[in-house]
């Protein structure tokens, strides 16, 4: 009797754990709604204000939105990747900072800067899928992208196409699948605000990497250049 009521018990600390990160995930995505929307309106403003005015016969300009508002930030992480890995000599993407062998560092087992590059596109597939429930290709490889995929030109178009999956799934959020409960790749109830915007952040994290690369072998950033 009393092994049952404890199993019960933990039933039901385990459901009522559950729902309370089911909670907080919805608390985040109602912040960033909020956010974003405050982004979006105030670029709406800015856009209005710097335009000519317009003739009468003119029709008016389509106010931004959550969706039109993410996918802006998207576009700004995808450029900002793409110009890294474009500036990266070919010779260099199985660079890691592990060859310098610097003084009371441990850089061992670190990613190079190709399978940086293989690891934000694959992570992008990875995070972007469960938006719309369409499968991302095999060749995510558990978020370490191809094996034999070494060459420039490949890895680049690789992240290309998953910046391009990634918009195509922003473009289907609504205001009423938004915070939707939706489970993700790993099993983690989720919902497709957090998914969108997670996948830019951790686009973000493994640019800084990237620029650093940069920077060991010589290279100024692109987006450093002229400043």
């Amino acid at each position: 009797m009393i092994r049952s009521f404890s199993r019960v018990l933990l039933r039901e600390k385990l459901k009522q754990r559950k729902n309370n990160n089911l909670m907080k995930q919805l608390q985040i995505s109602l912040l960033l709604i909020a956010a974003l929307s405050l982004a979006a309106a105030s670029a709406y403003a800015q856009a209005a204000k710097s335009s000519p005015a317009a003739g009468a016969s003119a029709s008016p300009s389509t106010p931004p939105t959550i969706a039109s508002a993410i996918d802006r930030e998207i576009s700004l992480v995808e450029k900002e990747v793409v110009a890294a890995a474009e500036a990266m000599p070919e010779d260099k993407f199985d660079f890691s900072p592990e060859k310098l062998n610097l003084p009371g560092s441990d850089y061992k087992g670190v990613r190079t800067f190709g399978e940086q590059l293989k690891h934000i596109a694959a992570s992008n597939y990875l995070i972007w899928s469960p938006i719309t429930g369409e499968k991302p290709p095999d060749t995510v490889n558990d978020g370490k992208g191809p094996d034999n995929m070494k060459a420039k030109a490949e890895i680049i178009k690789f992240v290309k196409d998953s910046f391009a999956f990634g918009h195509k799934s922003v473009a289907t959020l609504n205001s009423s699948n938004l915070v939707e409960p939706i489970t993700s790749r790993s099993g983690r109830q989720t919902t497709r605000l957090f998914q969108a915007t997670f996948a830019a952040a951790h686009c973000f994290d493994h640019y800084g990497q990237m620029i650093e690369y940069l920077r060991m072998n010589g290279i100024v950033p692109p987006a450093s250049r002229g400043q």
